[in-house]
C-alpha cells in the first residue's frame, strides 16, 4: 500500500527558483527512505510539501490517502499530529527541561497530565534518555540534544517521521548513534521515515532506499542504494 504519493508535482518559488519539476514518487507504509542531492536540489522542498509547510504550484501530494495540497489551513494541525519532524538544529526550548521539551507538543492537544507523562516516558526510553529528563538542553551533548528532538518527534507515535539533515551538526560517532535510534524506531513503531541528508557515510552504511534529486528532478531511485557522488552523471 502506498502511504505517500506525489503526482506530477511542480514547485516554483515567487523569486522564480524552480524547486521541483514534474516529480512522481510513491513510498510505502513503513519504508525508510533517504533523499539526497546537492544543495538546492529540492530535498527540503519535498519534505516541506509532506507536512504542508509548502504547497505545490501543480500536482498532487498524498499522505495516508489525504491530498495535503488541498487541505484547508484550518485542518493542517490534524495532519501534523500524525507527523513527527526532526530538524538539523534541534529546535529545543532552552528554558525547558528534556521532559518539558518532549511534552510540549502534547500539551497543545488537550491531553491529561497522566497521558502526557506516560507518552513522554516511553519516548525518552526509546531514545535512551529517560535518566536525563530533568536536564536542560545546555547540559546535553549534541547527540543527546538531537535524541531529545527525536523523542519529541515520536512522542505521539506518528505514522510519518520526516528528518531534515538530522546529523548535519554532529560528528561521525554521534551521527551513527542518532541514526541507530532512528532505525530502531522505524522497526519498533513501523513509522515511515523520510530523511533528507548530505551524510554519505550514513547513507552508505545503512543500505536503505535512496532517492536522488538534481535541480528538482528525480534522477535515481534505488533500493539498498548508496550516496551518488556526482549527481550530474
Amino acid at each position: 500500500m502506498d502511504f505517500i504519493e506525489l503526482k506530477n508535482v511542480f514547485k516554483v518559488y515567487k523569486n522564480g527558483v524552480s524547486a521541483l519539476a514534474d516529480l512522481n514518487l510513491t513510498i510505502k507504509k513503513g519504508e525508510f527512505v533517504f533523499i539526497i542531492g546537492q544543495s538546492g536540489s529540492g530535498k527540503s522542498t519535498l519534505t516541506k510539501l509532506l507536512y504542508r509547510e509548502e504547497r505545490p504550484n501543480r500536482g498532487e501530494v498524498y499522505v495516508g490517502g489525504i491530498n495535503v495540497a488541498k487541505l484547508r489551513n484550518s485542518n493542517v494541525y490534524k495532519l501534523r499530529r500524525k507527523i513527527g519532524v526532526v530538524f538539523q538544529d534541534f529546535k529545543l526550548l532552552p528554558k525547558l527541561t528534556v521532559y518539558e521539551n518532549v511534552a510540549y507538543p502534547l500539551e497543545t492537544y488537550g491531553m491529561s497530565r497522566g497521558e502526557i507523562r506516560e507518552k513522554v516516558l516511553v519516548a525518552l526510553e526509546r531514545v535512551g534518555l529517560k535518566e536525563r529528563m530533568h536536564s536542560f538542553p545546555n547540559e546535553l551533548s549534541g547527540g543527546e540534544q538531537q535524541r531529545v528532538g527525536l523523542a519529541r518527534a515520536i512522542v505521539n507515535e506518528p505514522k510519518l517521521i520526516i528528518c531534515d539533515e538530522p546529523t548535519g551538526d554532529l560528528d561521525p560517532k554521534l551521527s551513527r548513534e542518532v541514526m541507530d535510534f532512528i532505525d530502531k524506531i522505524n522497526k519498533e513503531l513501523g513509522s515511515t521515515i523520510i530523511m533528507a541528508t548530505h551524510d554519505k557515510e550514513i547513507v552508505n552504511r545503512m543500505k536503505k532506499r535512496v532517492i536522488c534529486l538534481h535541480d528538482g528532478v528525480l534522477i535515481s531511485d534505488k533500493e539498498g542504494g548508496a550516496y551518488i557522488e556526482n549527481e550530474d552523471n
